[in-house]
């Protein structure tokens, strides 16, 4: 039977899929597609002649065997092999043909996306907002001829996604879906803003500057902790660039989202004094290593700030140095330690008075047992 295999095996070049990829997939469907036809054999082959331009589909019958006392059940045999290509197959044939190539063509594309975004994971792309009122949960992001999606939890709160714009998005997930690649993209995760900073921070990429640490609440503020690798560098200035220019782009890019930036330390209180930026941090006590506790210490006047909105600042600050981080007044501290040195000064006082008064009362005794001994010798004398 006539079927044009030449065309299919052209079309399928063009896709980028190799001729055994395509004759394995179309005789297998053709198989299939004759196993459906009346009174098909239970066991057959397709043969694709490609100078030909024909195939063939190749069956075998089954044939009784006798039993016998050793076997009395004996599996049947397969006959010879005949033609057994029905006469109206031509049209089943070329529709298999056309359904194949659409399947190995949606794989290869779904392949070429994979393999382009595989790359790209937790990486940013630029994506154009795409309206689906089918999907009202999730926005829809065109990133080039690839559709990502920006679910809802990867939202940030009170941002709005236009039909048409452009955004930044960051590349969270990129998997194997049922329907083909699926791409998740961020908008509230850290790692966009890494991104962002390093897109205006030569210093982070030549390695001068490193981000070791970042609290984001998406929307509201970020705080980030950065370190010198180089000699001489200023690692906040870096990021804050000449007059704020680069955070302030970072900044656009994010809503307006506030960044605090803070120098990172290997002594946990340093680096907590440093993470309740932008509040004054008087002393910070270590309550627990092991547990990583810490009590910070700062002024009434500066309570408020140091604590945030809503308890804001301090969350960012925990999250960001892994310390559970207690916030005292310094003023209540001083008036505490003050307080409890003058009752251990009084304690001390009471302590020193009953040595004393023991020491008197002894010294007496010893003083009275002397005058009966003297008094005793000179009755005795007498």
């Amino acid at each position: 039977m006539e079927l044009d295999l030449a065309e299919i095996h052209q079309l399928a070049a063009e896709q980028g899929i190799d001729a055994e990829t395509l004759e394995e997939a179309l005789s297998e469907a053709l198989r299939l597609a004759y196993s459906k036809t009346p009174h098909a054999a239970r066991h057959a082959r397709v043969e694709l002649d490609n100078r030909a331009n024909a195939l063939t589909i190749w069956a075998q019958d089954e044939i009784p065997q006798e039993p016998t006392p050793d076997n009395p059940h004996p599996s049947p045999m397969l006959g010879a092999e005949y033609d057994d290509t029905p006469k109206d197959f031509g049209r089943v044939a070329a529709s298999t043909a056309r359904g194949v190539l659409s399947d190995l063509f949606r794989k290869a594309e779904d392949q070429r996306i994979f393999g382009a975004f595989a790359g790209q994971k937790e990486h940013l792309v630029t994506g154009v907002v795409q309206q689906d009122a089918s999907d009202l949960s999730n926005v829809h992001v065109a990133v080039g001829d690839v559709e990502a999606i920006l679910p809802r939890r990867e939202q940030v709160p009170g941002e709005r996604y236009r039909h048409g714009q452009r955004i930044r998005v960051y590349v969270v997930t990129v998997s194997r879906g049922f329907k083909g690649p699926e791409i998740v993209v961020s908008r509230s995760h850290p790692g966009l803003v890494r991104r962002l900073f390093e897109l205006e921070v030569p210093e982070l990429n030549s390695g001068a500057v490193s981000i070791m640490g970042i609290a984001r609440e998406a929307g509201a503020r970020t705080k980030i902790a950065v370190r010198a690798n180089t000699k001489g560098v200023n690692p906040k200035g870096a990021l804050i660039g000449p007059n704020g220019a680069r955070v302030r782009a970072v900044m656009e890019n994010l809503g307006n989202e506030k960044i605090d930036i803070v120098d990172w330390s290997e002594d946990p209180a340093a680096f907590i004094g440093a993470a309740l930026s932008p509040a004054a941090v008087r002393e910070v006590q270590i309550v627990s290593e092991r547990n990583q506790t810490a009590v910070a210490y700062i002024r009434d006047s500066q309570l408020s700030l140091a604590i945030g909105k809503e308890g804001q600042n301090a969350r960012l600050a925990a999250k960001l140095t892994g310390w559970k981080i207690g916030i005292e007044s310094l003023e209540t501290h001083q008036a505490q330690l003050k307080a409890q040195e003058k009752i251990q000064q009084a304690e001390n006082q009471v302590r020193m008075e009953r040595e004393q008064s023991q020491s008197d009362l002894a010294s007496a005794e010893c003083e009275s047992s002397s005058e009966q001994e003297s008094t005793a010798d000179i009755e005795k004398q007498d």
